[in-house]
């Protein structure tokens, strides 16, 4: 059994080299990877609601976590090399109960995104046909079979291995810069054609102090997470010590202009014709408003809805990938069954890990369609998943600065720093996380439902590993 507390920092990755994982990724995977798990189509939605103040509100927001994170994940991976990324970095700083519960609120966290990105499909697919296909998302008959279908997808594709993911991801990754350039190039086009448009992507102003934006603001602060998830399959890349560091060097500014000049887009086209924005699918809305209520406009709009959903199901095969991937080095390290750690004798894949979690996705699926009151839990449970993130965020900030002494040691003080300055803006984040940006939520109730379901899900997994690693046949907690 794996000892309790910190442990010796070794800068070696031979450990994930004695599984003899199949190594696939290069920088240019790393990079598109990077992209598809960090930019999300909605939030440059939620970010033009603050109007003017956007550039301003996403800047502060790259300053406070996004540079933070970025520095953090390049020296905590170049320390530490290995397959399970932020788990692994927990429990060598802080030992395996910190660890597990690393590992358990991100396992937690992928689960419902993927669910979730599944859910969106069938409303994606009806937006981009059009009003005949509206029926579609309300039919259990045909929703629950096709999401069936890509949840198998993704589980045969994860049994495969990067070898085939990678490629998924690649494309997906490339079909969102896509979008994204259709999106920044709209305002251009509306120059071209004499459009009174005000476009101003670099304007600077503060946002107005309500309670909306404030909300809409901690969401935005969190938007950009994700850099450190590619470290999870550190174990599967070419030189993950080298490469990865790379991809956020090289992914970095490309995220950066996505979010910023993608926003000003949608404010810009929202504002020359006074519309409402639809946080949940901006882009589409955007770009119809920007060519037309038309053929052409409508063509546009559905092409980019077709690679938004290659980027949905990228993204959900890539989170699935990690995902299969915490329970496969808990394994090895003894902390839960090592029946989630055993591979495919030919991909080197966790193929326990792979079925589990398609089993616990496969439920919460059917709990998110099994009639209201099973759809208000899993939309609870969703709501919270952002708050499992942002603690295993919160022990990532927190091992340069409380770390192990020998890690602390070899990580320069001036990273250590800027932790506590991500440390503190992903606090901030947990608490706004659990106030809701629409006026038609009551703010108390919803904020308590969603840091007991933070809490109860932590005591479920603290319970769990309790029953596996028991008290009498460990050392205490250093």
């Amino acid at each position: 059994m794996s000892q309790i507390g910190p442990e010796p920092v070794s800068n070696a990755s031979q450990p994930s080299d004695d599984h003899h994982l199949s190594r696939q990724l290069n920088l240019r995977d790393l990079v598109l990877s990077q992209v598809l798990t960090v930019v999300g189509s909605s939030w440059v939605g939620l970010a033009a609601g603050l109007g003017h103040a956007q550039t301003l509100v996403w800047l502060g927001s790259f300053a406070v976590f996004y540079a933070p994170m970025a520095v953090a994940v390049y020296y905590l991976n170049r320390e530490m090399p290995l397959e399970g990324g932020l788990y692994v970095w927990a429990r060598r700083a802080f030992g395996d109960t910190a660890g597990f519960l690393t590992a358990w609120n991100i396992w937690a966290y992928g689960l419902f995104v993927i669910a979730f990105l599944l859910f969106q499909l069938p409303s994606e697919f009806s937006f981009m046909i059009g009003p005949s296909a509206a029926w579609i998302p309300d039919n259990h008959y045909v929703v629950l079979p096709t999401l069936a279908i890509l949840l198998t997808a993704l589980a045969l594709t994860a049994v495969r291995g990067l070898a085939l993911g990678k490629w998924i991801h690649n494309i997906s990754g490339t079909a969102m810069m896509m979008a994204f350039a259709l999106l920044i190039v709209a305002p251009f086009w509306a120059y071209f054609h004499h459009l009174p448009i005000h476009y101003t992507p670099f304007e600077l102003h503060l946002p107005k102090h309500d309670p909306t934006s404030l909300a809409l603001i901690g969401q935005i602060i969190f938007a950009a997470a994700g850099l450190e998830y590619i470290a999870i399959m550190a174990g599967e890349s070419k030189a993950p010590s080298r490469d990865i560091g790379r991809s956020i060097i090289i992914a970095s500014p490309i995220i950066v202009v996505m979010f910023i000049l993608g926003t000003a887009s949608v404010l810009a086209f929202h504002e020359l014709t006074h519309s409402t924005i639809n946080y949940i699918a901006p882009i589409p809305q955007t770009l119809r408003l920007a060519f037309g209520d038309n053929a052409f406009g409508t063509f546009f709009a559905r092409l980019i809805i077709f690679l938004l959903q290659i980027r949905i199901l990228g993204a959900a095969s890539f989170i699935f990938t990690g995902v299969t991937r915490l329970p496969m080095t808990a394994g090895w390290d003894h902390l839960i069954p090592e029946w989630f750690a055993r591979l495919h004798p030919r991909y080197r894949t966790p193929t326990n890990s792979v079925l589990f979690s398609s089993i616990f996705i496969a439920m919460l699926i059917v709990l998110g369609s099994a009639g209201a009151h099973a759809a208000q839990a899993f939309n609870l449970l969703n709501n919270a998943s952002s708050e499992f993130y942002a603690l295993a965020y919160l022990a990532m900030f927190a091992i340069p600065i409380l770390g192990v002494k020998l890690l602390r040691k070899r990580i320069p003080l001036w990273v250590a720093a800027l932790s506590a300055v991500g440390f503190l803006a992903t606090l901030f984040n947990f608490l706004l996380n659990a106030y809701p940006f629409d006026t038609g939520t009551q703010p108390l109730p919803f904020a308590i439902k969603i840091l007991a379901v933070t809490l109860l899900v932590n005591i479920v997994g603290y319970g769990f590993y309790r029953l596996r690693n028991k008290p009498s046949s460990l050392t205490p907690d250093n």
